[in-house]
């Protein structure tokens, strides 16, 4: 009985993000939280209350640029999934990790914590609780947070970095560019298609000769996760490529990963995932 409980979460959770991530208006905002325990302006609507049948609470929370709840703690524990925006989670001793939309931020059981935006950007979530009660403590002092603003600036910039980085890579291969790419791709990289799997010479090899021109990339989402001197970016796109002579379009989830050596972003990996949904690019846009 609890596994198939936690089966109906799970599948409604899932189904509730993709319709989030298709319309964020999709749930109309709730009403503004009184400050009791929190500072900033918040709304809060509830989706499902937790019963007899499903325990779980399941909520959405939107909150505005400089807006964070107290330290406090769940007696059962919380699971935030970020939707929109770039927010901020931290536990009792350890440093703030910066949250961005796909993001998902597990609250242990009776561990301090406090979450919320950051200065610059709001961040909206939706929260599942089991049924417990939640621990109230102090706020959040002003310099833990003026060290999140800092973070915050830091992240952004390096986002930004890879992401121009990502479009330019784009460039040079279209271009057949295998100079750039030859010192952008890490000695020890792979590259992993739809028809094989291979190291960085053979990648370079197979560009240079034109075996597969990479000849048009259509980017319409870039997330980046950073962890470390490793970076994560998924790139929602259609692909114009021309393989062995023929043009192909394909709808694309490219994962690329990124380590940063001496001060550089050096590529590790790159693959292609190709997805279910209809190809968006126009004729129009094909060159």
């Amino acid at each position: 009985m609890k596994r198939t409980i936690y089966l109906t979460i799970l599948l409604f959770t899932a189904i509730m993000i993709d319709v989030i991530a298709q319309d964020q208006s999709i749930f109309t905002l709730g009403e503004k939280a009184k400050n009791v325990n929190h500072t900033g302006d918040v709304w809060l609507r509830e989706l499902n209350a937790a019963d007899n049948s499903i325990n779980s609470q399941i909520s959405v929370a939107v909150f505005a640029p400089n807006a964070k709840l107290n330290w406090h703690a769940h007696s059962a524990g919380q699971i935030l999934l970020i939707t929109d925006g770039i927010g901020c989670y931290q536990e009792k001793g350890k440093p703030v990790q910066v949250v961005h939309k796909g993001d998902v931020v597990k609250c242990l059981p009776n561990v301090e914590h406090w979450h919320g935006s950051t200065p610059q950007s709001g961040v909206t979530y939706v929260a599942v609780s089991p049924k417990s009660t939640t621990k109230w403590l102090h706020p959040v002092s002003d310099e833990e947070y003026r060290n999140l603003e800092k973070i915050a600036e830091s992240t952004s910039d390096t986002e930004q970095e890879l992401k121009d980085l990502s479009k330019q890579k784009w460039d040079w291969m279209a271009d057949k560019n295998t100079d750039e790419l030859s010192k952008l791709f890490h000695g020890k990289s792979m590259f992993v298609h739809m028809g094989g799997s291979w190291d960085k010479q053979r990648e370079i090899d197979v560009i240079k000769s034109g075996s597969i021109w990479y000849k048009k990339a259509e980017v319409y989402s870039v997330t980046v996760n950073i962890m470390g001197n490793t970076a994560i970016l998924l790139n929602d796109i259609d692909l114009e490529a021309v393989v062995g002579g023929n043009t192909v379009v394909n709808p694309f989830m490219v994962t690329e990963v990124y380590i940063k050596e001496n001060g550089e972003w050096k590529m590790g990996s790159l693959t292609f995932s190709r997805l279910l949904r209809a190809i968006k690019m126009n004729n129009d846009d094909k060159r």
